[in-house]
C-alpha cells in the first residue's frame, strides 16, 4: 500500500516520529454548502470547537499547507481563496493543496486556483446521484464529477478524497477506482471516524466492518487491483508499528476505536490574512 500525495509533506509518514503533526492548514471558513452525514467539521461546529479562520501549525521549514480541513473554502468565494493561497506563496515555499467539496468549482475558477495550488483534493465517496443526496443532503453529484474532469484537464494535480463507510459505498468505491482510472486519478480511501452512529446506521452503515482494520486494508488491496488507490501515511506507519512488533497476522485481529467524541483543532492559530 501507497500513501497518497497529500500525505509526502506530513511527519505522519515518518514511522521513526514517535508523535507527527499535521502539516499545517490555513482555514478559511467553518460554513459550508453541504450537511454530510459523517461530517466532523459539522460536528465541531455544532459544539463549538470548529477553528477560526487562520494559520494552524509550525511556521519553520514549511513544507506544505492544506486549505483548508474544516468548513469548505470556496464558500468565501474563489477570489479570497486565491488572495489567501497567494499570500501564503508569498510567505513559504512550500505546496499549497486545497481541500474542497468540489460542488461551487466552474470552469472559469479553474483558471484562477490553478495560478496558485500545486494539489486539489475534490471528495466524492459514492458514484450514485441519489446515494449523493442521501449522504451530503444537496444534489450537486453532477457538478462535482465535472469539477474533478475540469481540476485534472488544468494540470493540477488532482485527487479523489473518499472516505470508507462500509455497508453503504461498498459497490460505489469500485465504481470511482474505475472512474479514477479512466481519467489518470489518484484515489485516496480514508477510513470512517464515526460522530454520529444513528445517521449511519440507518445508511446501513456495518460498524464491526469499520472497526476492522483488515476489512479496510483487504478492501485498499483489491481497489488496487483497479487503480491508484493511496492510503493516509499515518496509517501505514502505525500498521507497520504493528507488524514489526506483533508480526502481519495480528493485524486480522485488531480493531480500532472508530467512534470519535468531539473533533478539535489542537494547533495554535499563529496568523490570521
Amino acid at each position: 500500500m501507497r500513501y497518497s500525495t497529500h500525505c509526502t509533506c506530513c511527519e505522519g509518514i515518518d514511522e521513526r516520529i514517535a508523535n507527527p503533526k499535521h502539516h499545517p492548514t490555513y482555514e478559511v471558513t467553518w460554513k459550508c454548502n453541504l450537511n454530510c452525514v459523517y461530517c466532523y467539521s459539522r460536528i465541531a461546529v455544532e459544539k463549538g470547537k470548529a477553528p477560526l479562520p487562520g494559520y494552524y501549525g509550525d511556521t519553520d521549514n514549511v513544507k506544505g499547507i492544506t486549505i483548508s480541513q474544516y468548513g469548505e473554502p470556496l464558500v468565501a468565494g474563489v477570489d479570497e481563496v486565491v488572495r489567501i493561497a497567494k499570500e501564503l506563496k508569498d510567505m513559504f515555499e512550500a505546496r499549497l493543496d486545497l481541500q474542497t467539496n468540489g460542488t461551487l468549482i466552474r470552469e472559469k475558477d479553474v483558471k484562477k486556483l490553478e495560478k496558485v495550488f500545486d494539489l486539489v483534493m475534490i471528495s466524492l465517496d459514492v458514484f450514485d446521484r441519489e446515494k449523493y443526496v442521501k449522504i451530503t443532503g444537496k444534489d450537486h453529484f453532477n457538478d462535482v464529477v465535472n469539477a474533478i474532469k475540469l481540476c485534472k484537464d488544468s494540470g493540477m494535480e488532482t485527487i479523489v478524497r473518499c472516505i470508507h463507510m462500509p455497508g453503504i459505498n461498498d459497490e460505489d468505491l469500485f465504481k470511482l477506482a474505475e472512474f479514477v482510472s479512466k481519467h489518470d486519478l489518484e484515489l485516496f480511501l480514508q477510513p470512517l471516524s464515526v460522530y454520529e452512529e444513528e445517521p449511519l446506521l440507518k445508511l446501513g452503515l456495518d460498524m464491526e466492518r469499520v472497526e476492522s482494520l483488515y476489512d479496510f486494508v483487504k478492501t485498499v488491496e483489491k481497489l488496487e487491483e483497479i487503480a491508484d488507490v493511496r492510503i493516509p501515511g499515518c496509517f501505514i506507519s502505525n500498521l507497520r508499528r504493528i507488524s514489526k512488533v506483533f508480526g502481519e497476522e495480528f493485524i486480522k485481529n485488531i480493531r480500532r476505536n472508530a467512534k470519535g467524541k468531539s473533533p478539535e483543532m489542537k494547533r495554535e492559530r499563529k496568523f490570521v490574512l
